[in-house]
């Protein structure tokens, strides 16, 4: 298999040679199909821009990639199911490390992981898919409970929370105070 028919999602594929890494941070900025296909994969209504600026650096045999990721989206609102736009600013501060044949045995037992193997991304071959890492990045820092800018009035509206907003309303509401009472 060549290294352009790598398995796994390719919406916003940007390979980089390990051995070549350039000297200069990579910009990356999703064209209109890409953004589509990225936002189908994230179940988002639409992705307005994505754009990644990213240092890549070796570290012995593994690569690190450090940098910003920033996009403009739109997102359903967790309450009301609402499109609204929001928006992410994000630090990219990942390792590539070769892949190991080795993994170790499987176990039960529970693993400390350090802050180091966090955010560590295995690669196969000669090419790092630093845009899929980008796509990745996006993707865990969607806040899939945002709430757009109707959600206190549609909870006000079916009886979730009083007028002041603190104060729990509604049928649950009053069985919960019963249950505190006794």
């Amino acid at each position: 298999m060549s290294e352009d028919q790598l398995p796994g999602p390719s919406e916003f594929k940007h390979l980089v040679r390990a051995d070549r890494l350039p000297a200069k941070p990579i910009v990356l900025t999703a064209n209109e199909t890409e953004r589509s296909a990225l936002a189908e994969r994230f179940g988002l209504p639409a992705i307005s821009t994505l754009e990644a600026n990213v240092a890549l650096e070796p570290d012995g045999p593994a690569i690190k990639a450090k940098g910003r990721v920033t996009a403009s989206f739109e997102q359903l609102c967790a309450v009301t199911q609402e499109p609204f736009v929001n928006s992410l600013d994000e630090q990219v501060d990942l390792i590539f490390v070769p892949e190991t044949a080795d993994h170790g045995p499987v176990s039960d037992e529970e693993i400390e992981l350090e802050e180091t193997d966090l955010d560590t991304i295995e690669f196969e071959g000669q090419s790092i898919d630093i845009g899929e890492a980008i796509a990745q990045t996006l993707g865990l820092s969607i806040d899939p409970y945002a709430e757009g800018p109707g959600a206190d009035a549609a909870r006000e509206q079916a009886g979730i929370i009083g007028d002041d907003e603190t104060t729990p309303s509604g049928p649950l509401a009053e069985a919960l105070a019963a249950l505190k009472k006794d």
